[in-house]
Protein backbone atom coordinates (compact mmCIF):
# COMPACT_ATOMS: atom_id res chain seq x y z
CA UNK A 1 0.00 0.00 0.00
CA UNK A 2 1.18 3.30 -0.87
CA UNK A 3 2.03 5.76 1.79
CA UNK A 4 -0.33 8.87 2.49
CA UNK A 5 0.40 11.95 3.72
CA UNK A 6 0.43 12.21 7.27
CA UNK A 7 0.41 8.44 7.81
CA UNK A 8 4.46 8.00 9.21
CA UNK A 9 3.70 6.05 12.13
CA UNK A 10 0.60 5.13 11.90
CA UNK A 11 -0.48 1.76 11.77
CA UNK A 12 -3.76 -0.45 11.66
CA UNK A 13 -3.20 -3.51 13.21
CA UNK A 14 -6.02 -6.66 12.71
CA UNK A 15 -5.94 -9.53 15.23
CA UNK A 16 -7.50 -12.36 13.83
CA UNK A 17 -7.88 -15.76 15.91
CA UNK A 18 -8.97 -19.23 14.26
CA UNK A 19 -10.22 -20.39 17.31
CA UNK A 20 -13.35 -19.44 18.56
CA UNK A 21 -15.59 -20.61 20.19
CA UNK A 22 -19.25 -19.99 18.48
CA UNK A 23 -17.87 -19.61 14.85
CA UNK A 24 -14.30 -21.85 14.44
CA UNK A 25 -12.11 -20.57 11.99
CA UNK A 26 -14.37 -17.05 11.30
CA UNK A 27 -11.73 -15.16 9.78
CA UNK A 28 -11.42 -17.62 6.45
CA UNK A 29 -15.33 -17.76 6.37
CA UNK A 30 -16.52 -17.16 2.74
CA UNK A 31 -18.57 -14.25 2.04
CA UNK A 32 -19.31 -14.01 -2.02
CA UNK A 33 -16.32 -16.21 -2.44
CA UNK A 34 -13.63 -13.90 -0.61
CA UNK A 35 -12.59 -15.22 3.15
CA UNK A 36 -14.16 -12.35 5.61
CA UNK A 37 -10.09 -11.34 6.63
CA UNK A 38 -9.86 -10.06 3.19
CA UNK A 39 -13.03 -8.16 3.44
CA UNK A 40 -11.78 -6.61 6.57
CA UNK A 41 -8.17 -6.02 4.97
CA UNK A 42 -9.41 -4.61 1.97
CA UNK A 43 -11.37 -1.71 3.77
CA UNK A 44 -9.31 -0.75 6.31
CA UNK A 45 -6.32 -0.41 3.44
CA UNK A 46 -8.65 1.97 2.02
CA UNK A 47 -8.27 4.73 5.40
CA UNK A 48 -5.51 7.85 3.75
CA UNK A 49 -4.24 7.90 7.25
CA UNK A 50 -2.52 4.73 7.82
CA UNK A 51 1.07 4.12 6.87
CA UNK A 52 0.56 0.13 6.91
CA UNK A 53 -2.40 -2.80 8.03
CA UNK A 54 -1.16 -5.31 9.61
CA UNK A 55 -3.15 -8.93 10.10
CA UNK A 56 -2.17 -10.63 13.61
CA UNK A 57 -2.69 -13.93 13.75
CA UNK A 58 -2.17 -17.24 15.14
CA UNK A 59 -2.85 -19.60 12.11
CA UNK A 60 -0.32 -20.67 9.17
CA UNK A 61 -3.78 -20.49 6.43
CA UNK A 62 -4.94 -17.30 7.98
CA UNK A 63 -1.47 -15.96 7.31
CA UNK A 64 -1.34 -17.24 3.94
CA UNK A 65 -4.13 -15.99 2.86
CA UNK A 66 -3.42 -12.62 3.53
CA UNK A 67 -0.33 -12.61 1.79
CA UNK A 68 -1.58 -14.52 -1.11
CA UNK A 69 -4.06 -11.40 -1.59
CA UNK A 70 -0.80 -8.57 -1.45
CA UNK A 71 -1.06 -7.75 2.25
CA UNK A 72 0.70 -8.40 4.93
CA UNK A 73 0.27 -10.80 8.32
CA UNK A 74 2.56 -11.70 11.12
CA UNK A 75 2.33 -15.08 12.95
CA UNK A 76 1.74 -14.25 16.88
CA UNK A 77 1.23 -16.23 19.49
CA UNK A 78 -1.70 -18.53 20.23
CA UNK A 79 -1.51 -18.23 24.33
CA UNK A 80 -2.71 -13.72 24.23
CA UNK A 81 -5.37 -13.45 26.33
CA UNK A 82 -6.85 -10.81 24.28
CA UNK A 83 -6.54 -9.01 20.66
CA UNK A 84 -4.69 -6.41 21.90
CA UNK A 85 -2.06 -8.48 23.51
CA UNK A 86 -1.92 -10.02 19.81
CA UNK A 87 -1.67 -6.45 18.80
CA UNK A 88 0.71 -5.24 21.13
CA UNK A 89 2.98 -8.09 20.06
CA UNK A 90 2.98 -6.55 16.58
CA UNK A 91 3.33 -3.21 17.58
CA UNK A 92 6.98 -4.21 19.46
CA UNK A 93 9.01 -4.92 16.17
CA UNK A 94 7.73 -1.24 14.36
CA UNK A 95 10.11 0.88 16.28
CA UNK A 96 8.66 4.36 14.56
CA UNK A 97 4.92 3.14 15.65
CA UNK A 98 3.45 6.10 17.65
CA UNK A 99 -0.41 5.53 16.64
CA UNK A 100 -1.88 2.66 16.30
CA UNK A 101 -5.57 1.37 15.55
CA UNK A 102 -7.27 -1.66 16.45
CA UNK A 103 -9.77 -3.25 13.98
CA UNK A 104 -11.66 -5.46 14.53
CA UNK A 105 -11.20 -9.03 12.41
CA UNK A 106 -15.01 -9.80 12.39
CA UNK A 107 -16.21 -6.36 10.96
CA UNK A 108 -15.70 -6.97 7.31
CA UNK A 109 -18.22 -3.63 6.07
CA UNK A 110 -15.63 -1.77 8.42
CA UNK A 111 -15.56 1.71 7.76
CA UNK A 112 -12.51 3.71 6.37
CA UNK A 113 -13.33 7.19 7.39
CA UNK A 114 -13.84 5.72 10.97
CA UNK A 115 -10.81 4.74 10.65
CA UNK A 116 -9.26 8.29 10.34
CA UNK A 117 -11.29 9.84 11.93
CA UNK A 118 -9.33 8.27 15.02
CA UNK A 119 -6.47 8.90 13.64
CA UNK A 120 -7.34 12.08 13.35
CA UNK A 121 -8.45 12.66 17.08
CA UNK A 122 -5.31 11.68 18.38
CA UNK A 123 -3.02 13.35 16.02
CA UNK A 124 -4.95 16.90 17.82
CA UNK A 125 -1.93 18.87 18.95
CA UNK A 126 -4.89 20.71 21.63
CA UNK A 127 -5.62 17.58 23.53
CA UNK A 128 -3.60 14.65 25.24
CA UNK A 129 -5.59 11.96 25.22
CA UNK A 130 -4.48 8.53 25.12
CA UNK A 131 -7.34 6.38 23.15
CA UNK A 132 -10.49 7.73 21.12
CA UNK A 133 -12.79 4.74 20.19
CA UNK A 134 -16.23 5.53 18.71
CA UNK A 135 -20.22 5.15 19.40
CA UNK A 136 -23.62 6.36 17.84
CA UNK A 137 -27.05 7.15 19.45
CA UNK A 138 -28.91 3.91 20.12
CA UNK A 139 -32.71 4.36 18.45
CA UNK A 140 -33.69 1.59 19.46
CA UNK A 141 -35.26 1.39 23.20
CA UNK A 142 -34.68 -2.85 23.08
CA UNK A 143 -31.02 -1.91 22.80
CA UNK A 144 -30.93 -0.57 25.95
CA UNK A 145 -31.62 -3.67 27.51
CA UNK A 146 -29.94 -5.89 25.80
CA UNK A 147 -26.34 -6.53 27.25
CA UNK A 148 -24.84 -6.97 24.01
CA UNK A 149 -24.66 -3.70 23.39
CA UNK A 150 -22.57 -1.85 25.52
CA UNK A 151 -23.20 1.14 25.88
CA UNK A 152 -21.13 4.50 26.90
CA UNK A 153 -21.53 7.76 28.96
CA UNK A 154 -20.14 10.50 27.77
CA UNK A 155 -18.77 13.81 29.59
CA UNK A 156 -19.19 16.95 28.34
CA UNK A 157 -15.64 17.70 26.75
CA UNK A 158 -16.14 14.51 25.02
CA UNK A 159 -14.59 11.94 26.97
CA UNK A 160 -15.50 8.04 28.14
CA UNK A 161 -16.71 8.52 31.42
CA UNK A 162 -18.05 4.49 31.45
CA UNK A 163 -18.90 1.86 29.88
CA UNK A 164 -21.48 -1.03 30.95
CA UNK A 165 -23.47 -3.49 29.22
CA UNK A 166 -26.59 -2.03 31.21
CA UNK A 167 -28.78 0.79 30.10
CA UNK A 168 -26.95 3.84 31.52
CA UNK A 169 -27.59 6.35 32.12
CA UNK A 170 -30.46 5.13 34.83
CA UNK A 171 -33.32 7.54 34.05
CA UNK A 172 -35.00 8.17 37.21
CA UNK A 173 -37.15 11.34 36.36
CA UNK A 174 -38.94 9.96 33.27
CA UNK A 175 -39.85 13.42 31.93
CA UNK A 176 -35.94 13.77 31.61
CA UNK A 177 -35.11 10.53 30.11
CA UNK A 178 -37.10 11.85 26.82
CA UNK A 179 -34.60 14.55 26.44
CA UNK A 180 -31.62 11.93 27.78
CA UNK A 181 -29.03 10.74 24.85
CA UNK A 182 -28.27 6.83 24.99
CA UNK A 183 -24.92 6.16 22.99
CA UNK A 184 -23.75 2.42 21.73
CA UNK A 185 -20.12 1.75 21.96
CA UNK A 186 -18.55 0.73 19.04
CA UNK A 187 -15.39 -1.56 19.69
CA UNK A 188 -12.87 -0.03 16.97
CA UNK A 189 -10.22 1.55 19.19
CA UNK A 190 -7.50 4.30 18.19
CA UNK A 191 -4.19 4.20 20.63
CA UNK A 192 -1.03 6.01 21.50
CA UNK A 193 2.04 3.56 21.70
CA UNK A 194 2.51 4.29 25.44
CA UNK A 195 -0.94 4.07 26.13
CA UNK A 196 -1.48 0.85 24.23
CA UNK A 197 1.78 -0.54 26.64
CA UNK A 198 0.18 0.40 29.90
CA UNK A 199 -3.00 -1.12 28.92
CA UNK A 200 -1.55 -4.56 28.07
CA UNK A 201 1.19 -4.81 30.56
CA UNK A 202 -1.75 -4.20 33.13
CA UNK A 203 -3.70 -6.47 34.82
CA UNK A 204 -7.47 -7.34 34.32
CA UNK A 205 -9.20 -4.48 36.55
CA UNK A 206 -12.16 -5.72 39.07
CA UNK A 207 -14.67 -3.10 36.85
CA UNK A 208 -13.72 -5.29 33.85
CA UNK A 209 -13.99 -8.48 35.37
CA UNK A 210 -17.39 -7.50 36.76
CA UNK A 211 -18.72 -6.45 32.94
CA UNK A 212 -16.30 -8.65 30.98
CA UNK A 213 -15.57 -5.18 28.87
CA UNK A 214 -11.70 -4.55 28.25
CA UNK A 215 -11.66 -0.60 27.77
CA UNK A 216 -13.15 -0.25 31.92
CA UNK A 217 -9.43 -1.32 32.70
CA UNK A 218 -8.08 2.01 30.96
CA UNK A 219 -10.59 4.14 32.62
CA UNK A 220 -9.46 2.54 35.65
CA UNK A 221 -5.78 2.91 34.64
CA UNK A 222 -6.62 6.65 34.18
CA UNK A 223 -6.32 6.57 30.37
CA UNK A 224 -8.36 9.20 28.80
CA UNK A 225 -10.78 8.17 25.91
CA UNK A 226 -11.87 10.41 23.80
CA UNK A 227 -15.74 9.34 22.29
CA UNK A 228 -16.70 10.46 18.29
CA UNK A 229 -20.20 10.03 17.46
CA UNK A 230 -20.39 8.34 14.28
CA UNK A 231 -23.42 8.00 11.72
CA UNK A 232 -23.29 4.12 10.94
CA UNK A 233 -22.70 1.21 13.29
CA UNK A 234 -20.53 -1.97 11.65
CA UNK A 235 -21.37 -5.34 11.21
CA UNK A 236 -19.55 -8.17 13.67
CA UNK A 237 -20.13 -11.30 12.93
CA UNK A 238 -19.85 -13.30 16.11
CA UNK A 239 -22.20 -16.32 14.73
CA UNK A 240 -22.92 -18.10 11.30
CA UNK A 241 -26.15 -16.79 11.91
CA UNK A 242 -24.44 -13.12 11.67
CA UNK A 243 -23.04 -13.79 8.33
CA UNK A 244 -25.49 -15.55 7.29
CA UNK A 245 -27.23 -12.46 7.80
CA UNK A 246 -24.63 -10.34 6.18
CA UNK A 247 -25.04 -12.37 3.15
CA UNK A 248 -28.52 -11.54 2.69
CA UNK A 249 -28.38 -8.28 3.24
CA UNK A 250 -25.77 -7.43 0.86
CA UNK A 251 -27.83 -9.42 -1.85
CA UNK A 252 -30.47 -6.96 -1.28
Amino acid sequence: MTQSPGSEGVYGVIPARYASSRFPGKPLAPIDGKPMILWVVERASQASSLKQVIVATDHDEIKAVVERAGYTAVMTSPDHPSGSDRVWEVVQALPDAQIIVNIQGDEPMVDPVHLDDLVAALQDDNRDDDMVTLATPITDPRELDDPNVVKVVVSQNGLALYFSRAPIPYCRNQEASKSTPYYRHIGLYGYKKSALQAFVNALPSPLEQTESLEQLRALELGLKIRVIEADTVGVGIDTPADLARLKTALKQ
